[in-house]
């Protein structure tokens, strides 16, 4: 059978599937039983030190619905966890007694140099395997200089990471990065340098998920009101690949990716991008922890297809086909080509040509529709807006 461990940071992983920092994690009875499942590892939630006030709001989360698709993204106003470091420190402690093989990252958030200091002394004391220090969050605390008013400063997330490598003894220590900056290879490259081990791709992105149009207030609604949150899901997936893509090509460092992370093909995606650990938070929320059996068995039958004997060789395997776009090959023609018997005369290929594209779909009497290949230039939006997989697709010819 294929093998699923990966090295990540130094720390062998039974597989590449780690809980993210979450509600899924504020509880150790959670994780406990997340484990138990077969989870190679979790991120507790994040944390800071006793004289941190974490004041909540509620409701804090909100969904967005499309096309008859439940959840392909949700904004969350949540904050760190209420649970201190005293608590979390004999979380770690029970965590690590019962489940000595699995991966227990403790995650942190400091508004000083002392207390990112202290948080890791304690943390790795209590017998964390890892420190994940969040630079991040798009809503967490600004006021106070935390969250992303770090992480979309390259010299601030340098000084911060290396506060947080000094205090760090013997466990690596990984930065979560923030979307929002121009270049988060730019972030990364600041990470390298002040010697942390590792990066976190990436937290989610700063949104709006919706309006009631009813009482004009935005999602989700406290009482009347709301402010802007942190996207996470499916629709988030693009962009963390980009964002993992672009670290892998252009800092040598080890990334855990996260972000619309959702079944076992996402999974092989960032792996084929360059990530070499993998979290999960929404689609755990949605479906509970047993997601795992799925995960695990389809990357195991994915690799056995492609008669890959270790998951560890899928890592960054697509990185030498991703180019600029001057490099892109441009000597063929594409052409839509149609596979008829799997037409269901719907005429949305016509439609997305005619008012979308260069009018070279027409539908015949039966409604099946014929590609003038004069017209036809290959861009590929009929394939993309057809409901049925495999009925459109794109032909290339060389020329």
């Amino acid at each position: 059978m294929p093998d699923l461990k990966l090295r990540f940071c130094g720390i062998d992983y039974s597989n590449p599937f780690v809980l993210a920092a979450s509600p899924c994690t504020d509880d150790d009875e959670m994780v406990a039983r997340a484990f138990s499942l077969g989870w190679a590892g979790a991120v507790l939630k994040t944390t800071s030190v006793e004289t941190e006030v974490v004041n909540l709001a509620y409701p804090m989360m909100s969904g967005l619905d499309y096309a008859g698709q439940r959840l392909i993204a949700l904004q969350n106003i949540d904050l760190i966890s209420e649970h201190h470091v005293d608590v979390v420190e004999k979380r770690i402690v029970r965590l690590k007694k019962e489940f000595p093989d699995k991966v227990v990252v403790a995650s942190i958030m400091g508004k000083s140099q002392a207390d990112w200091q202290s948080l890791v002394r304690r943390l790795e004391a209590a017998g964390a395997d890892m420190i994940e220090c969040s630079f991040s969050c798009p809503h967490g605390m600004p006021e106070k200089g935390m969250g992303s008013t770090i992480g979309q400063n390259p010299e601030l997330t340098e000084l911060n990471a290396r506060w947080i490598k000094e205090a760090a003894k013997k466990i690596p220590v990984v930065i979560k990065l923030t979307p929002q900056i121009a270049d988060i290879t730019a972030a990364a490259a600041a990470v390298k340098r002040s010697g942390a081990d590792g990066v976190c791709a990436i937290n989610t992105v700063k949104g709006i998920i919706g309006v009631d149009i009813d009482n004009y207030a935005p999602l989700p609604q406290v009482n009347g009101k709301s402010c802007i949150g942190g996207i996470s899901g499916p629709a988030i997936k693009p962009v963390a690949l980009r964002c993992v893509a672009e670290i892998a090509r252009k800092v040598d460092i080890p990334i855990t990716a996260t972000g619309g992370i959702s079944n076992w093909r996402d999974a092989v995606e960032f792996l084929l991008l360059g990530a070499r650990n993998l979290q999960l938070c929404t689609i755990v929320m949605q479906h509970g922890f047993r997601v795992i059996d799925d995960l695990v068995d389809g990357l195991d039958n994915y690799l056995g297809r492609q008669g890959i004997a270790r998951v560890e060789d899928l890592v960054g395997r697509a990185l030498p086909n991703l180019v600029e776009h001057s490099q892109l090959p441009r000597g063929h023609k594409a052409l839509s080509a149609l596979v008829a018997d799997r037409c269901l005369k719907c005429g949305r290929c016509y439609l997305a040509c005619r008012d979308g594209g260069h009018q070279a779909i027409n539908l015949g009497s039966d409604r099946l529709p014929i590609i003038d290949k004069e017209k036809c230039v290959g861009c590929g939006f009929c394939a993309a807006a057809c409901p049925v997989d495999g009925c459109l697709y794109m032909q290339l010819q060389t020329t």
